[in-house]
C-alpha cells in the first residue's frame, strides 16, 4: 500500500508542478490575445479530449508526467497571423514564456508560507552565525555551544584536565557562542579560566585555570546546537520567512546546476546533492513516510528547482526560448534590417530557432538519462 500511496505521489509531485508552470503559460496568453491550441495533461501520444473551451482543446495524453501548452503559431513558418504567439507584442511574448517560471516561484512561496505557519518548519540556515542572529530575531529558539572535541597532547588544556566532549560555555567569565569567541579572548593572554559543562545532560559546572602560549591552549572545537525549537508564528512570520527561504534555496538550487555543470565537464560525473527522477522517486517515498508536511516541503523545493531550471538561457527551456525571442526582435528592428547581411539572416531564423530548440531538448535528455544512471548507482551501491 505504501508504495502505491508513493507512486501516485510521486505522479502527482511532478505533473502538479509541470501544470502549474504550463497553466501560467496558459493564462497569459489569454490575457495577451495569443491563442492556446491546446493545454495537455500529461505528454503525447494524445489519449483522449476532454473538452474543448474558447477554442482551447484540453486533452489527457499517454505519458503521465508533466504536461504542455501548445500557442497558435508558436512553432510554424508563417507564425505572424492574429492570435499568434509570433504576432504579439514584444513584451507580451515575454511575458508568456516567464509566466510559468513566476508560478513555480509563486506556488513555492505559497507552500513555504504554509508550512512555516501551521508546519512548524525549520527555516534553511547556512551558518551557525545565520542561526544565532534567527535566535536573536526570534524567528526560532536555538542556544548555541562551544564543544571541546579535541585536546593537543601536551597542550596547556590537556594538562589542565579539560575533557573531550565537554562544553566549554565561558571564558573569564564571557559567554561563548563561536570558537572565534575563543580565539579573541585568548589572545595576548598567558592563561584564561575556563566554565565548562559535562555530565548527562551537561548539568554540571566546573572551573578550570588553562595556560595559553600565543593564544593557544591546545583544544579542537566547534560549535553545537544544545537546544532548537520553533516558536508558534502567525501568518506574516510565515510568508517574511517563506520569501527568505526561497532566496537562499534559489541561490542554492544556482550553485547545483553551476557544480553540475562544472562536474560534468570536467570529470563526467554527477556531484553529490545533485538527483534526478530516481532520486525524486525515493525523496518522494520517504517523504510520504514521513508526513503531509514533508511531502509539502519536497514539492516547494522541487517546484523552485523547476523554476530556476526553466529559467536558465539554454535551448528549449523557457530562458533560452526567451532569448531567441529577443534576437528575432533585434533581426527585425530597424538598424538590423538596413544591413543587407543581416536582413538576410532573419529568412532562416525560424530554421535556426527550432534546430537550437531540437539540439537543446536532446542534449537535457541525455543529462537526465545520465543523472538518473547515477541515482540507480548509488541506490545499488
Amino acid at each position: 500500500m505504501l508504495l502505491l500511496v508513493s507512486a501516485f505521489a510521486f505522479v502527482i509531485l511532478l505533473t502538479g508542478l509541470v501544470i502549474v508552470h504550463e497553466w501560467g503559460h496558459y493564462i497569459t496568453a489569454k490575457l495577451s490575445g495569443v491563442e492556446v491550441e491546446e493545454f495537455g495533461f500529461g505528454l503525447p501520444p494524445r489519449a483522449k479530449t476532454l473538452f474543448k473551451r474558447k477554442g482551447t482543446i484540453f486533452s489527457l495524453n499517454w505519458i503521465p508526467f508533466g504536461g504542455f501548452v501548445r500557442l497558435k503559431g508558436e512553432n510554424e513558418t508563417h507564425r505572424h497571423a492574429p492570435g499568434s504567439f509570433g504576432a504579439a507584442p514584444l513584451w507580451k511574448r515575454c511575458a508568456v514564456l516567464l509566466a510559468g517560471v513566476f508560478m513555480n516561484f509563486a506556488l513555492a512561496v505559497v507552500l513555504f508560507t504554509v508550512g512555516f505557519t501551521w508546519g512548524q518548519w525549520m527555516p534553511t540556515y547556512l551558518t551557525d552565525r545565520d542561526l544565532q542572529a534567527a535566535s536573536d530575531r526570534g524567528d526560532v529558539r536555538a542556544v548555541l555551544a562551544v564543544a571541546v572535541t579535541g585536546l593537543e597532547e601536551g597542550g596547556g588544556a590537556a594538562r589542565a584536565g579539560v575533557m573531550t566532549g565537554s562544553l566549554l560555555s565561558m571564558i573569564d567569565g564571557e559567554a561563548l557562542r563561536f570558537p572565534d569567541d575563543v580565539q579573541r579572548l585568548q589572545a595576548g593572554k598567558t592563561s584564561v579560566r575556563y566554565t565548562l559543562l559535562t555530565g548527562s545532560g551537561f548539568t554540571q559546572t566546573s572551573t578550570i585555570t588553562v595556560p595559553v602560549s600565543e593564544g593557544r591552549s591546545g583544544i579542537e572545537i566547534k560549535t553545537v546546537v544544545r537546544e532548537l525549537s520553533i516558536p508558534p508564528r502567525n501568518l506574516l512570520d510565515g510568508m517574511r520567512l517563506a520569501v527568505r527561504e526561497t532566496k537562499v534555496v534559489t541561490v542554492q538550487t544556482i550553485h547545483g546546476l553551476r557544480d553540475l555543470v562544472v562536474s560534468l565537464v570536467s570529470r563526467v560525473r554527477v556531484p553529490e546533492g545533485v538527483t534526478g527522477i530516481i532520486g525524486i522517486a525515493e525523496l518522494t517515498y520517504v517523504s510520504v513516510q514521513q508526513g503531509f508536511f514533508v511531502y509539502l516541503r519536497l514539492m516547494a523545493l522541487l517546484s523552485l528547482s523547476l523554476a530556476v531550471l526553466n529559467v536558465l538561457p539554454f535551448p528549449a527551456l523557457d530562458g533560452g526560448r526567451l532569448v531567441l525571442v529577443l534576437m528575432e526582435a533585434a533581426l527585425n528592428s530597424r538598424p538590423v534590417q538596413s544591413v543587407p547581411f543581416l536582413k538576410r539572416a532573419v529568412s532562416w531564423f525560424v530554421t535556426f530557432e527550432q534546430a537550437a530548440n531540437a539540439l537543446g531538448f536532446i542534449l537535457l535528455l541525455l543529462v537526465i538519462l545520465f543523472v538518473s544512471v547515477y541515482d540507480v548507482i548509488r541506490l545499488v551501491a
